[in-house]
């Protein structure tokens, strides 16, 4: 099977070799994986076959299950030995719990049937986040070209994986983090696994254009969902969710909107599942964005000069978001939100997204920090736990479901991307009693 990286550019179509870490093209246009063979629709028994794992974990993965659909080294995949010597895998447990669920207050929040809203939640992922899946993925890429060392930069929860998959597989790891922007819980993962943590002044758009640079310079594997192998991983997300439905997809797909990798990818298995007649129906993507990092928002819905950001055929207007990031410096605007995973003025995968948004008919919607709190905590009532910006996600169905958007008897999947990682904020939330959902303490 051929396995080559094509850039997503129409009119430009450039193909690279998987042999190196170039990620974008000379274009200028972010780059795909290709697969020259298509998959017989047949392994779906084989799929779920492996359930019942028998003590291979790349059968317990809940990425490398469905091997054969991301078999970017092309190998034999039966062969657990040929599987052992390139995948890699934290002993199966990256996507292993992360399906979806029901979950009963979030539906009543919502105003929907408990039977029609279901929750992925992806914090059950070993680091606590969905950047399990597609590390797994980036790592082995990263171990083909036997690199030495990660980069990546970070609002958190990609230094905590990134720095956990290279303790694991004895690399070296560099995280960038905007000073002070970042929850302790996650900087400490960094810590813990290792990494060499790197501060910079300013916010994330900052510390990855660093990482970007150092990378460039002094040699190191960039991480971060501009690599396209990192978002072959995140593909398993959607599969997982269309496992859990028979492969019968649902009317909505729900993310929080940050650098924007995974709604990138969502669209990326979307378009290969209906490509090789996998799916007939193609489910709407709603990305969430908070109202204090909304570019996203306000680009694809025409609130920044009168025009609204579209895909056009592969051609989209890229001095309009050059313009609209121009006016940010000047206005000395920055991203702020509590939502820090989503503080994201600048998101890498905004082309690739937009991509998304066109191949699905999706809607890009903001919502504040409080409705994120909300959303937050009514997850929480039901057992699971989030972090703030997958609050997002029930807060963004709510605001839908208030315009008849999304429809009562409409079947929506909604991706929980991480757990908590900072109890302040939520110990801070219930100490509030005109919060929602608030539970105060009692002082006897």
């Amino acid at each position: 099977m051929k396995v080559e990286k094509k850039c997503i550019n129409p009119s430009c179509g450039l193909t690279y070799s998987i042999n190196n870490d170039i990620y974008r093209c000379s274009c200028g246009f972010l780059l795909d994986i290709e697969y020259s063979k298509i998959p017989n629709k047949s392994l779906i028994d084989t799929f779920f076959q492996r359930l019942n794992h028998g003590g291979n974990i790349f059968n317990e993965s809940g990425v490398w299950r469905f091997r054969e659909l991301i078999n970017f080294i092309d190998i034999d995949t039966d062969d657990i030995n040929e599987c052992s010597k390139y995948f890699v895998s934290l002993d199966g447990s990256e996507g292993r719990l992360s399906h979806p669920y029901k979950m009963s207050k979030v539906a009543k929040y919502v105003d929907m049937p408990v039977d029609n809203l279901l929750l992925q939640p992806e914090g059950y992922n070993p680091s606590g986040s969905f950047k399990d899946n597609g590390m797994a993925a980036a790592v082995t890429h990263a171990k083909l070209l036997s690199v030495k060392k990660l980069i990546c930069a970070s609002t958190g929860n990609t230094s905590a994986s990134a720095a956990m998959y290279a303790s694991n597989e004895g690399l070296d790891c560099e995280v960038y983090i905007p000073k002070g922007e970042i929850a302790p819980g996650k900087l400490g993962q960094a810590f813990q696994f290792g990494a060499q943590v790197i501060q910079v002044e300013g916010n994330f758009d900052d510390a990855l254009l660093k990482s970007l640079e150092i990378a460039k310079r002094d040699g190191g594997y960039t991480v971060n969902s501009l690599n396209p192998f990192r978002l072959e991983g995140q593909k398993t997300i959607v599969f997982r969710i269309l496992e859990h439905l028979n492969w019968n997809p649902p009317d909505w797909i729900v993310y929080p909107g940050g650098a924007l990798g995974n709604i990138s990818s969502c669209g990326k298995a979307l378009m290969d599942l209906f490509a090789w007649g996998w799916i007939k129906k193609i489910p709407r993507v709603l990305v969430v964005n908070a109202t204090g990092a909304n570019t996203f928002y306000e680009l694809v819905n025409g609130f920044f000069e009168s025009t609204k950001l579209q895909w056009n055929n592969g051609l989209p207007d890229t001095l309009l978001i050059e313009r609209y990031y121009e006016k940010q410096i000047k206005d000395k605007h920055v991203p702020k939100t509590s939502a820090t995973a989503i503080q994201i003025g600048k998101p890498a995968n905004i082309i690739k997204a937009l991509r998304t948004i066109d191949f699905t008919n999706g809607i890009v919607e903001q919502v504040a920090d409080e409705d994120m709190m909300d959303g937050m905590s009514s997850v929480g009532l039901n057992g699971f736990d989030c972090e703030m910006a997958s609050g997002a996600v029930p807060a963004g169905i709510m605001k839908l479901r208030k315009k008849d958007i999304i429809h009562k008897d409409d079947i929506v999947v909604g991706v929980l991307t991480g757990r908590q990682k900072d109890p302040s904020m939520i110990i801070k939330y219930h100490s509030e009693k005109s919060n929602k959902f608030a539970v105060p303490p009692i002082d006897l």
